[in-house]
């Protein structure tokens, strides 16, 4: 079957992409690991000793991140619904965090220590309808926020990807009641086209 004109660009576009290069020089899983070094460059969130919950880890980009920021005593706690080779320093929960069973396995995991950070690049399966994709992106940040704010401590920190479109004014409103700062990030690495932009939250009120 023949490739769409869309999907031919998007394979040149990545193939050619600097950070798609790059990532393979670094040993990094995917681009997107530059994303969460180019935010943390700006906002110092993760430093070594820290716990960090990466939800929506898979293929562990983020993960492979936040482990070098937290060495040597620090720890990442990283959940997906796809599975995650194994990573160094990581411990991997695979499933849904919503379902009960998982949730107390990452609860079990964190053992009853604070977390400081908790990052998310969770984003759906794309359908190609603009209206469903949006609220199921938004459904996804969502889910992310309300972990966020089960497990992080008092003046700790939340990093997620979210897309412009309907839902997102609300949910930066959500997010002012819960941190004491929110700003928005576009690191480098984002891709100028895209509708994704980084949330942080800065000092959790509890």
């Amino acid at each position: 079957m023949a490739r769409s004109k869309s999907s031919n660009r998007w394979l040149d576009e990545h193939v050619n992409d600097p950070y798609v290069k790059q990532a393979q020089v670094d040993g990094y899983r995917s681009r997107a690991s530059y994303k969460l070094l180019g935010i943390n460059d700006k906002d110092k969130l993760i430093k070594p000793g820290m716990l960090v919950l990466d939800l929506g880890s898979a293929p562990g980009g983020w993960s492979q991140v936040a482990s070098k920021l937290v060495a040597p005593k620090g720890k990442v706690i990283a959940s997906d619904i796809l599975p995650m080779d194994a990573m160094a320093d990581v411990e991997f929960i695979q499933g849904d965090f919503t379902e009960q069973s998982v949730f107390d396995q990452i609860m079990a995991a964190v053992n009853g220590d604070p977390v400081d950070v908790v990052i998310s690049d969770m984003a759906p399966n794309i359908s190609g309808v603009a209206a469903a994709d949006q609220a199921a992106s938004m459904y996804l940040v969502e889910l992310a926020l309300d972990m966020a704010c089960q497990v992080l401590k008092t003046k700790g920190s939340f990093i997620a990807k979210v897309f412009h479109g309907e839902g997102y004014d609300a949910y930066i409103k959500s997010l002012r009641d819960h941190f004491t700062s929110v700003v928005i990030r576009k690191p480098e690495a984002s891709r100028s086209r895209s509708r994704e932009v980084f949330v942080v939250g800065k000092g959790y009120k509890g």
